[in-house]
């Protein structure tokens, strides 16, 4: 899911210094923007560039760790996603999820504007190419997940996630009458000093990484 502009999700208004509410200086937003667009491009290119054994190793100890923290947790839904450019492929878990009666949701897009709707998927369930060819389960009403897993381009020291650009993700979870639990998932050189938060910014409660989970 990539938009490359950093917004929350609702036009800019650079007359009043509005972003998605809030008022944000013209200067800060765009360097902050500049920023981040260098900053995914490195760590996108360094997450694709990754030997297959090495992902392999890492993704499998990615997973151990997120299992552990699965089996603490008392949750019936779950949100994650449908791994793109090198992300951690989740989907081994998410298939032992479902066959133990839990309910795996992926997102959709609606419009570039509104939240995502988390659509009910299960193995071989039929799916159709959706904005930026990503699969989506074809059939299913939306629902809320207990947690959600969402993947990390990049993340700082307060849990503040570097998404793809569209922000879909902060969005969507402001959204909600109550937040979900929200755990990111990305490989440990994801760990940036900062993404240089924006107020429309939402952190993560945990952070999984092949080495660590991190949480407040």
């Amino acid at each position: 899911m990539s938009n490359e502009e950093d917004l929350p999700g609702d036009p800019v208004c650079y007359a009043h210094k509005l972003v998605g509410g809030h008022i944000v200086d013209e200067q800060t937003f765009r360097d902050v923007s500049r920023f981040r667009k260098a900053e995914r491009t490195r760590l996108v290119e360094k997450r694709k560039r990754l030997p297959s054994g090495e992902r392999q190793e890492k993704t499998a100890a990615l997973v151990s760790n997120l299992r552990r923290i699965l089996q603490g947790r008392r949750f019936t839904t779950i949100a994650a996603y449908w791994p793109i450019r090198g992300e951690p492929d989740l989907r081994p878990l998410l298939s032992d999820l479902c066959e133990a009666g839990i309910t795996v949701l992926l997102p959709r897009i609606v419009t570039r504007d509104e939240p995502l709707q988390f659509i009910p998927w299960a193995p071989g369930c039929d799916m159709i190419r959706g904005p930026w060819n990503i699969p989506v389960p074809g059939k299913g009403d939306p629902q809320v997940p207990d947690l959600v897993l969402s993947p990390l381009v990049g993340v700082d020291p307060d849990r503040f996630r570097l998404g793809n650009g569209g922000g879909y993700y902060d969005r969507t979870l402001v959204a909600f009458p109550v937040k979900p639990t929200t755990i990111g998932v990305g490989f440990e050189f994801c760990l940036i000093p900062t993404i240089f938060p924006m107020p429309w910014d939402v952190p993560m409660d945990m952070v999984v990484t092949e080495d660590r989970a991190r949480e407040q």
